[in-house]
């Protein structure tokens, strides 16, 4: 049996399996019942490592052992594998969440913020700093950034970035608004952008700039700033740089405030 190398790895990606499983897998849907020893030769598969495979299989709900001898595998309609797939990765998705929620009450965690707190009181200031890549580790970092300020955030951001941030920080915004959070963000409004103003009117202050800039500045004392034109990069390679600075960022912060008066305010009444 020849099978293209992207299309076992395609079936790897999307049914996390490893490379002995998917070429069995394979090879048992092109002959629908088959024995571990024919799979085998079919799909260049050790015979050693065949029944073991096909046992994980199984297990996994891939194929049927089908009764008598020699034993042979009956392989499971591929719409029906999809929907057991996706089943038992909710299962155990919930598993894992279940697990990790009662951390909160676990000695654990206060073992591992007792050990964060030590490390930090021994690292320099320099030192806390790092580069994010991709835009999804951006906006996980900005999230966390955002959500433990305590009086400011200032954001200034391109006219998509400011659809983003509302999109995907808004039920932060709406948490640090009930803190009493003073929250400005400034950005070139547009038609496109519009609603995402509004949406967003009632929790933070938003001002149309023209300046062509990406960064939050958190208390005056943390900033996280974007390295790239987020017109011409791919989220992939989107970079940021996170700097835990109280000098360089309430510099910042002051540069932000001169250019917040000059700014005008977006004509939006709030929900």
């Amino acid at each position: 049996m020849i099978v293209k190398e992207e299309f076992l790895s395609k079936l790897r990606r999307f049914f996390s399996l490893n490379l002995y499983e998917v070429k069995i897998w394979a090879a048992l849907l092109s002959r629908g019942v088959s024995t571990a020893g024919e799979l085998s030769d079919i799909a260049n598969v050790p015979r050693s490592r065949s029944y073991d495979v096909l046992e994980s299989l199984e297990k996994k709900g891939f194929v049927v052992m089908k009764l008598g001898k020699p034993i042979k595998y009956i392989a499971i309609p591929p719409q029906e594998v999809v929907e057991r797939v996706k089943k038992n990765m909710k299962i155990e998705a919930d598993e894992r969440i279940k697990r990790l929620e009662e951390l909160k009450d676990n000695e654990l965690l206060d073992e591992l913020n007792t050990l964060h707190s030590q490390g930090v009181e021994l690292v320099e200031p320099t030192d806390l700093s790092g580069s994010l890549r991709g835009r999804h580790n951006l906006y996980n970092h900005l999230e966390l950034t955002i959500r433990n300020a305590e009086s400011t955030v200032e954001i200034m951001t391109t006219s998509q970035g400011l659809m983003r941030k509302i999109e995907g920080l808004k039920p932060v915004f709406e948490k640090l608004k009930k803190r009493g959070v003073k929250i400005r963000i400034a950005a070139p409004i547009t038609k496109q952008n519009m609603a995402a103003v509004k949406d967003v009117a009632s929790v933070a202050e938003v001002r149309n700039t023209e300046a062509k800039a990406r960064f939050v500045i958190v208390d005056g004392k943390e900033l996280v700033f974007m390295v790239l034109d987020d017109e011409e990069v791919h989220p992939t390679y989107d970079i940021g740089i996170w700097v835990n600075t109280p000098f360089f960022a309430s510099a910042l912060q002051t540069l932000f405030e001169v250019a917040w008066k000059g700014m005008k305010k977006a004509e939006v009444k709030a929900k």
